[in-house]
């Protein structure tokens, strides 16, 4: 299926610190967009403004990076789907970290981004590697659950019933029911409730 996600390879892009919330990834007032569409540009923007410059999101070395590796309760705070989206509109596809916020996480799978995690040592030597080599080739690996980086190789984990998800191409929702629109179709014309011609449906 189109869908599965068995491996993510790109770049990194290191961010450190613990309890980064989701009104950090986006602010509030980016919530009124109708579509999330442009979102990445205001991936982090309160944090890059006050660093003029100095935030990962900004840096030369990290433009293009695919793979973000962060630290503890990434995602933290309100519930917001505008944050993941607005991280995926920046260019990220995957994440590493020591442990993300529930919903946050539920948010990225829904999206098809998986999130791994590794203790804070290991995030911590990732996180040195992608910022000593900007330049080197990331890849996770869902099927052995490890991270790759260069030479260097480590365990990452995530539930097994999540990584089935990914591998299996089920977190997408909607690529499942246009892929079972027989059964769909077969199912409604049983239901008595369901007058399937009305719905505009073909």
């Amino acid at each position: 299926m189109v869908s599965e996600v068995k491996t993510v390879a790109g770049r990194g892009v290191p961010l450190i610190g613990d309890d980064i919330d989701t009104d950090r990834i986006i602010p509030a007032r980016y919530l009124k967009a109708i579509t999330f569409d442009g979102l990445g540009e205001g991936a982090f923007i309160d944090d890059r403004t006050a660093l003029k410059g100095e935030h990962p999101f900004d840096q030369p070395q990290y433009q293009g990076a695919s793979i973000l590796i962060v630290n503890r309760n990434f995602g933290c705070g309100s519930s917001r789907e505008h944050a993941p989206q607005a991280l995926a509109k920046w260019g990220i596809k995957a994440l590493v970290g020591e442990s993300f916020a529930e919903i946050f996480f539920g948010n990225c799978v829904a999206m098809g981004i998986p999130c791994v995690t590794a203790d804070s040592a290991t995030v911590k030597k990732l996180q040195e590697l992608v910022t000593a080599h900007p330049q080197a080739a990331v890849t996770i690996n869902l099927e052995t659950l490890q991270v790759q980086i260069g030479d260097y190789t480590t365990s990452v984990s995530i539930n097994e019933g999540t990584r089935t998800t990914f591998t299996a191409g089920t977190w997408d929702a909607c690529g499942q029911l246009v892929a079972n629109a027989d059964q769909v179709r077969a199912t409604a014309a049983k239901l008595p409730y369901v007058a399937w011609g009305n719905l505009g449906v073909v």
